[in-house]
């Protein structure tokens, strides 16, 4: 089982990236929609709670930094 810091970080990382995903597929913007699906699928492919952190919050600042 994963410690503490990993558990927050899978349901606050799925949380968003649902979020990421509504909001892509309601408005038709691929970047939040393929962010929201990585963000859901990235807390299932690592382990080490940095890591994941690290991935996620760049998953994060994508849209923000690429609006197409």
């Amino acid at each position: 089982m994963g410690s503490e810091a990993q558990i927050i970080l899978n349901i606050l990382f799925g949380a968003v990236g649902l979020g990421y995903f509504v909001y892509g597929k309601n408005q038709k913007a691929a970047m939040p929609f393929i962010s929201g699906i990585g963000l859901m699928v990235v807390p299932y492919l690592f382990s080490n709670s940095w890591l994941l952190a690290g991935t996620g919050l760049m998953l994060l600042g994508l849209p923000w930094f690429f609006r197409w």
